[in-house]
C-alpha cells in the first residue's frame, strides 16, 4: 500500500471553500447601519445601487436575489489582481438569475453549456466553460419581514478547478426557510486564475495579491461586501457563519487561519476539507495542502508550457533562457493577453491544472495548522463533517495504492450512466458494470472495494480532520464533528458511492431534486427516512447559526464536542442519529 504515492493525486482531487478594511481593501463609502430602502420585498438598496430579486413567497416561501456582483469583473488588467471595489450603477439592477459560472474546464460537477444541471455536462467535459466575469453572490431569505437573521455563507467545492453556484445542490431556499436564516452562496476564481504563484505578477501593493491566492481574496471581498450589505436583506452582519464543502471547506479553513479574516465571520461549518501539510500529519497520511515552493515550481512550469504552446520557444530550456531576457512587466503583460479558455486548456493538457491555497505567509500562514496551534487564527465555533465513504468518489486513485483504478468507465461514460438512471426503476446496471473485478466482491476483507476505498478515506479526510480538530480543541471547547453514513441508494449505486464525498450536501440544503447526485440516489422507497434525516440536519444547522452549538431536539441525541461525534444516518423510513463517545 504505497500511501505516500497518493499525496499529490488526492490533494489535486480535493483541494480541490466587524468589517475592518485590513490588508489594503477599500471599504464601501457608506454607513453600513443605514436602513434598506422601504420598497417592495424584492427590491433592496445595496451600497452600489438598487437590486430587484424575486418574491417566491408562494413557491419556496422565500425571497431571493441571484447574480449580485460583489466586486468588479477580474478581467483584462484586473486578471490576477486583488478584486477591485464595485462601481455604483443607476436605476434598479435585475437580480433574478444566476451570474455566469467562473471560467473552468468542464468536469462532472461543472456547469455544462447552460450554467445548469443538464445533459451537456457530459458532452462538455474537458472544454472551457463559463466566464472570467463571475464574482457574484446569491441570497435567499424567508418571505417575512424579520430582521437580524443569522447568515450562512456557503463556498462550493470542485477541487478549486470547477463548480458553480447555479448547481441545484446549492439552492438555498429550503435551508433558508428551515433554518430561518439568510443563506448566501458565492463564486470565486477557479484554477490557475484563482491560484497562481508567479513572481512576475507581484506588485508590492500590500493588498494580498502578491500571495497568488486570488480566490481567497475573492472570498474575503465577498465577506466584506456582505458586512456592508446583508442587513438590507434582513441578515445580521454580526452573526455570519462561513461554510464550505471539499475545496470550499479547505478555502474556509484557509480563511480561518488568515490574519485578513478577523471580524468577517463568526462561526464556521466545514465539510470534508483539510488544511494540513505533510509535516503536520503522521507518516503515510495524505496532506491536502502543499508548501508554497510547490506552487512556485508549478507557476514556472505553466509559463514555460504557454511559451512552447504558442511557438515562442521550442522546449523548457529555451523557455528559461527566453524568460531571462524579459522583464516582470513584459511577462505579466504576456500572461494577461492570453485567451482565458485557451490558457486553461493548455494548463489542463499539460497536467498542471491542480491548485490549492498557497501558504505564502501573508494571506495564509506558511503553516496554517501551526498558526492554529499557536492560537493565532480566527477562533470561532467550528462544526466539521466527513462522510463514511469519502474515498469512493475518488476510486480511480486506488491505482496509487498499487492496484488498478477502481472504476472501469471514464467520467463521461459514468456521467451518462448516472444521467440516464431512473432511481424508481428496476436497476439495469450491476457493480460489475462500474467497478474493476479486482475489487469484487465489494465487501471482501482487505482487498474489496469497500476496504480499499476506506484506506483512502482514513489516510486523507480522516487524518486531516483529526489533525485539525485535535489542534483547535487545545484552545477552544466549541469544536463539533459529525460523520454522514447514509447509503440507501438503489443498487448498484449504494455500493459504487454509498456515503461518498459530497453526498451529504442534499441533506444539508434539503435539496433532493434533479442533480448529479439525485439521479442515482433518491427514490420513493428511501424518501421518508432521508427527509427525516435532512429535517433534523437543517434544524441542527439553524441552531448552530444562532448559538454556535448544533444541539437540537430534532436530533434525538446529545451531541458532545470533539473528540466525541455524531453519526448521521437513516433507514428507508426513519432517521437514525446516534452519538459516539470520545475514544
Amino acid at each position: 500500500m504505497r500511501l505516500t504515492a497518493c499525496v499529490a493525486a488526492l490533494a489535486s482531487a480535493v483541494a480541490c471553500g466587524g468589517g475592518s478594511s485590513g490588508g489594503g481593501f477599500a471599504l464601501w463609502p457608506v454607513d453600513p447601519s443605514a436602513p434598506p430602502a422601504a420598497e417592495g420585498p424584492q427590491i433592496r438598496q445595496t451600497t452600489t445601487g438598487k437590486v430587484e430579486g424575486v418574491d417566491d413567497s408562494k413557491g419556496s416561501g422565500t425571497y431571493f436575489w441571484k447574480g449580485l456582483p460583489y466586486a468588479q469583473a477580474p478581467v483584462g488588467d484586473l486578471r490576477w489582481r486583488a478584486p477591485a471595489v464595485l462601481r455604483p450603477w443607476e436605476g434598479v439592477r435585475s437580480a433574478k438569475t444566476f451570474g455566469s459560472a467562473c471560467l473552468q474546464i468542464g468536469r462532472m460537477f461543472g456547469p455544462g453549456a447552460h450554467n445548469r444541471f443538464d445533459a451537456t455536462i457530459g458532452t462538455t467535459m474537458g472544454q472551457p466553460l463559463g466566464s472570467e466575469d463571475c464574482l457574484f453572490a446569491n441570497i435567499w431569505r424567508p418571505a417575512t419581514d424579520e430582521k437580524n437573521l443569522p447568515v450562512l455563507v456557503f463556498v462550493h467545492g470542485g477541487s478549486n478547478i470547477s463548480g458553480y453556484t447555479a448547481d441545484p445542490l446549492y439552492d438555498g431556499a429550503t435551508l433558508a426557510k428551515a433554518a430561518n436564516a439568510v443563506v448566501v452562496t458565492v463564486s470565486y476564481r477557479l484554477g490557475v486564475l484563482g491560484f497562481l504563484n508567479m513572481p512576475a505578477l507581484r506588485t508590492g501593493s500590500g493588498n494580498g495579491e502578491d500571495s497568488g491566492n486570488f480566490a481567497l481574496l475573492d472570498l474575503l471581498a465577498a465577506l466584506r461586501w456582505l458586512q456592508h450589505n446583508v442587513a438590507a436583506f434582513g441578515g445580521d452582519a454580526g452573526n455570519v457563519t462561513l461554510s464550505g464543502e471539499s475545496a470550499g471547506a479547505t478555502n474556509l479553513l484557509a480563511l480561518m487561519a488568515s490574519p485578513l479574516s478577523r471580524g468577517l465571520f463568526h462561526k464556521a461549518i466545514e465539510m470534508s476539507g483539510g488544511i494540513s501539510l505533510a509535516s503536520n500529519l503522521p507518516e503515510g497520511a495524505m496532506p491536502l495542502l502543499q508548501p508554497a515552493a510547490a506552487s512556485a515550481a508549478q507557476g514556472q512550469a505553466i509559463l514555460a508550457r504557454l511559451l512552447i504552446a504558442d511557438g515562442t520557444v521550442r522546449d523548457a530550456d529555451a523557455a528559461k533562457a527566453y524568460l531571462a531576457t524579459r522583464s516582470a512587466a513584459q511577462i505579466a503583460s504576456y500572461l494577461r493577453a492570453q485567451d482565458g479558455g485557451a490558457l486553461l486548456e493548455t494548463v489542463h493538457g499539460a497536467g498542471l491544472g491542480s491548485v490549492a491555497p498557497i501558504p505564502d505567509g501573508q494571506v495564509l500562514p506558511t503553516d496554517p495548522i501551526g498558526a492554529m496551534a499557536a492560537n493565532a487564527h480566527n477562533r470561532v465555533p467550528l462544526l466539521a463533517g466527513t462522510t463514511r465513504d469519502e474515498g469512493k468518489l475518488f476510486a480511480p486513485l486506488l491505482a496509487t495504492l498499487g492496484g488498478k483504478p477502481g472504476w472501469i468507465v471514464d467520467d463521461q461514460t459514468r456521467f451518462a450512466m448516472m444521467f440516464a438512471n431512473d432511481p424508481e426503476a428496476v436497476p439495469r446496471l450491476t457493480v460489475e458494470d462500474l467497478i474493476d473485478a479486482s475489487y469484487l466482491p465489494v465487501e471482501a476483507p482487505k482487498t474489496g472495494y469497500n476496504a480499499m476505498t476506506a484506506v483512502l478515506t482514513r489516510a486523507s479526510f480522516e487524518a486531516n480532520r483529526d489533525n485539525l480538530l485535535d489542534t483547535l480543541r487545545r484552545h477552544q471547547p466549541d469544536v463539533w464533528s459529525y460523520r454522514f453514513d447514509w447509503a440507501q441508494q438503489p443498487a448498484p449505486w449504494n455500493d459504487v458511492y454509498g456515503a461518498a464525498h459530497a453526498f451529504d450536501l442534499p441533506f444539508v440544503f434539503g435539496n433532493f431534486g434533479l442533480s448529479v447526485i439525485a439521479s442515482v440516489s433518491f427514490n420513493t422507497a428511501n424518501r421518508p427516512g432521508r427527509l427525516a434525516l435532512s429535517q433534523a440536519v437543517m434544524a441542527s444547522v439553524g441552531a448552530f447559526l444562532r448559538t454556535g452549538d448544533p444541539n437540537h431536539p430534532a436530533l434525538g441525541a446529545t451531541w458532545q464536542p470533539w473528540p466525541a461525534s455524531l453519526r448521521l444516518d437513516a433507514s428507508a423510513t426513519e432517521a437514525r442519529i446516534r452519538a459516539v463517545a470520545a475514544p
